[in-house]
């Protein structure tokens, strides 16, 4: 049985215009996707941007098989603390852990992978994850013993349009400072033998240098980093339901808190899980906050994309 691919929406950043047909982000990857070798795709949208989206997206991908799950604040929420968070002031969802699980009666397959609609991943990155998760390894194995996931990871440095390094030991005579760019939620891994290690969110900006805006840190730009490209097993759910409901259990009373897979992906490797292989991409990659308008012209002028990716 085929790997799927579940597509985050992210928000209507992930739907701003970047091709020349008013292509979106997710667009170009769900058609790296299709190339490399899937063919179901879930869309998991909040549920008041189900006609933005529709209207926005969906429209334009009339030919495109999907299914589309919508996220509600108080889906997988027991009644007791959906009304203490309410009480609290939540009026949004839980985060992408609860967007997971509202699409996890979908999840019918061995394996299956997730991406963020706010991110360009690049077509190598969809090859190797297809080619992993769709190995026999994978797929013909009992359900319960499969302890195997994958992550993407790219340097710091190629997500930001202009590269910075305060370690540059250079003789050049000193540049104008760099215009700081939109801060941008990453993960920051650590890989042992090919293996993540540990996992830590950043909201990170860059300027003469990367800079973790919660510690105050500085990042080096080299550091291996995720924009949420996933591979995991079908196996791993009920572990992230534990997860899940020990989070919305602390957090009723904090309504800005939101249940990210980069903290859940920490836990479950902190707890012995899973094993999550790190694949490192080669190709172009960047966030709605960090896109280069140059980039997708550039290359669809070098065969990369069509000039109009669905027609």
């Amino acid at each position: 049985m085929k790997p799927l691919l579940i597509v985050l929406s992210g928000g209507p950043s992930g739907w701003a215009p970047i091709g020349p047909n008013g292509e979106t982000l997710l667009e170009y990857g769900v058609y790296d996707a299709l190339r490399a070798g899937f063919e179901r795709i879930v869309f998991i949208v909040p549920r008041d941007e189900e006609e933005h989206f529709r209207e926005g997206v969906l429209n334009r991908m009339k030919d495109l098989k999907y299914e589309l799950v919508l996220q509600d604040e108080d889906a997988q929420i027991p009644p007791d603390i959906a009304e203490k968070a309410r009480e609290a002031g939540r009026t949004k969802p839980w985060g992408e852990v609860h967007a997971l699980l509202c699409g996890a009666a979908l999840i019918t397959v061995p394996a299956f992978a997730v991406i963020s609609a706010n991110c360009f991943y690049g077509r190598e990155a969809f090859e190797t994850m297809w080619s992993y998760l769709g190995s026999p390894s994978i797929t013909q194995q009992k359900l319960p013993t499969v302890k195997q996931g994958f992550i993407v990871l790219y340097p710091l440095e190629k997500i930001f349009p202009k590269k910075v390094s305060a370690r540059d030991a250079s003789d050049d005579p000193p540049q104008a400072p760099n215009t700081p760019s939109s801060a941008v939620i990453l993960g920051i891994c650590g890989v042992k033998d090919s293996y993540l290690a540990a996992m830590r969110k950043c909201t990170i900006s860059s300027g003469d240098s990367f800079t973790d805006e919660i510690s105050g840190e500085e990042i080096a730009p080299d550091a291996l980093v995720s924009m949420g490209f996933w591979g995991f097993p079908r196996s791993i759910l009920p572990a992230l339901r534990k997860y899940f409901s020990d989070f919305i259990q602390d957090s009723a009373n904090i309504p800005e808190n939101e249940c990210d897979l980069f903290d859940a992906a920490d836990w479950i490797l902190q707890s012995g899980l899973l094993r999550i292989r790190a694949i490192k991409a080669p190709g172009e990659c960047f966030t709605a906050q960090t896109s280069d308008p140059e980039t997708i012209p550039e290359l669809i002028a070098e065969g990369v994309y069509p000039p109009s990716l669905w027609s």
